[in-house]
């Protein structure tokens, strides 16, 4: 069970709770954080101060004042109005990362919430109550306000949700799950909308990912390498300590644990090859650089996930009204990611067209067949290959620095930040497929080596893919072997047993 209050959450804490169905609790210490933070509200209502959020408008009408009776309609206006987003629902994984990551906010105690509206979204984790979030809508500052408007429409007893596999109406979904629906008072609405959990949820479980793609950019790259008759020479740790970039680094070492005892290596020691093409040579430099993007985006998600992001900030002695909202830092390292990751398959396709290409795979069949002309082998995956390299790249273009004023110009600088959220996890997705397409052709290119074998993670890995991809000696219809190679990478089981054959874990 995932236990919020003492001990900040990791992106690891995230995919269990959101995609491992782990349950959520709150301890002692968020608990009081919730109920002190919430007597400072109504401290602030019996003196009748004007604070912005408690007791006034929204947005351009923040210099409205509310009267004491209308205070708990003002909140339920606020989440009618602002869910209005569109597009395709979320996954109920991200929504479940959503409502995680606001409630970790919440018990940091700054925000005015209410306890009983703090547990009733534990329990719509706990008992499987998701609400239906509609992707698109969010500029990404005055935080995710519409898709968060959403997920506090059902807390509300409004809205839809998924339950059990049922699309319900909110008050149904709640009413079946055996949780109260909530009535929002004066300040609670604003705190449940008013924060960066969506991008931080979406980009949290991207990184999750990329952090696999991470360890397969080099377990694919080796592969490709032994089948290409390449040398491990570039990846001498000699040459990489003369540029201590870290990601280079664990690259090189990376390859050279994979490639370690390579036969096929050893077989063409003699050849008159020198030196191998930037896409096999520059593995440690490329693949490396995105490592190091990876680190700096794990660090600034974190932090997100930890922080308190609403406004206006309930302290002891006043509410102060900022910008933590404002989704700029994630921004700027999903789009840095967004690159990062198109990276690793830009490079991985120009290794495809290696294999599959006569001028250039140093003996392989061309694309990969016998009998070319009759069977077409690998010559369509390298299209795929391309196309999604294509795509990642329009959806590489960076949307934080887009910005379009909002309310009435009170709003006049957001970040996007969803947006490239979203697109880092459209990108990811398409570099998964890339790298199933890589291996797959490399594990092809590896058979025709034989009696050769590989290096020892090389081989494992190759004899991986082939269980689920018999070598191809005439063409047949292997679209099902990609999404089963491609599954096989996205489950972690692949580099588990690449990591026990090798003795060793491989490093990010």
């Amino acid at each position: 069970m995932a236990v919020i209050g003492s001990n900040p959450l990791t992106i690891e804490d995230v995919w269990r709770v959101a995609v491992l169905g782990e349950e959520v609790s709150l301890d002692d210490s968020a608990r009081e954080n919730i109920l002190e933070s919430r007597r400072r509200v109504e401290k602030i209502l019996e003196e009748k101060k004007t604070v912005y959020g408690i007791n006034t408008g929204f947005g351009n009408f923040s210099n409205v004042r509310i009267s004491g009776e209308e205070l708990k309609l003002l909140q339920r206006n606020l989440i009618l109005s602002h869910a209005v987003g569109v597009g395709t629902p979320l996954p109920a994984e991200t929504v479940r990362a959503i409502m995680l990551l606001r409630i970790n906010a919440l018990a940091l105690g700054f925000s005015g919430i209410t306890l009983e509206a703090v547990e009733a979204l534990t329990e719509m984790i706990n008992r499987g109550v998701h609400p239906v979030v509609p992707s698109q809508g969010s500029v990404g500052a005055s935080g995710d306000l519409a898709p968060l408007a959403h997920v506090m429409l059902v807390l509300m007893g409004e809205g839809e949700a998924d339950y059990r596999g049922e699309r319900l109406a909110g008050k149904e979904a709640m009413k079946r799950a055996g949780i109260k629906t909530h009535t929002l008072l004066a300040k609670e609405g604003l705190a449940l909308i008013n924060g960066t959990q969506v991008m931080t949820a979406i980009g949290a479980l991207a990184l999750y990912r990329v952090k696999r793609l991470s360890v397969l950019s080099d377990i694919v790259g080796a592969m490709s390498l032994d089948a290409l008759l390449g040398t491990d020479k570039a990846f001498d740790e000699r040459i990489n300590l003369l540029r201590p970039h870290r990601g280079q680094g664990a690259a090189a070492t990376n390859l050279r644990e994979l490639l370690k005892g390579s036969a096929i290596r050893a077989s063409h020691l003699d050849c008159d090859e020198v030196q191998d093409a930037y896409s096999l040579r520059c593995m440690p430099q490329v693949h490396g650089a995105s490592k190091d993007a990876l680190r700096y985006a794990v660090n600034v998600v974190e932090t997100e996930i930890n922080s308190v992001t609403d406004n206006p900030l309930i302290f002891e002695d006043e509410a102060i009204s900022g910008g933590n909202f404002h989704g700029q830092p994630v921004a700027l390292a999903m789009d840095f990611m967004k690159t990062a990751v198109a990276e690793w398959g830009n490079i991985s396709e120009r290794r495809i067209d290696r294999l599959v290409h006569p001028a250039y795979n140093r003996g392989l069949p061309a694309f990969l067949t016998e009998k070319g002309g009759v069977n077409s082998g690998w010559m369509i995956p390298q299209y795929v290959a391309a196309s999604l390299v294509s795509e990642n790249k329009v959806l590489a273009h960076p949307a934080s620095v887009d910005s379009i004023p909002t309310s009435a110009g009170k709003e006049d600088h957001v970040s996007m930040g969803t947006i490239a959220a979203r697109q880092l996890q459209m990108i990811t997705e398409n570099v998964y497929y890339i790298y199933a397409i890589e291996a797959m052709a490399a594990a092809q290119g590896l058979t025709y080596r034989k009696p050769h074998r590989g290096g020892e993670g090389v081989d494992i890995a190759a004899s991986l893919i082939l269980d689920k991809m018999p070598p191809l000696n005439e063409d047949r219809w292997f679209k099902p072997e990609i999404e089963a190679v491609r599954d096989l990478f996205y489950s972690g089981d692949f580099i588990e047993i690449v990591e026990k054959a090798l003795g060793k874990p491989l490093l990010p």
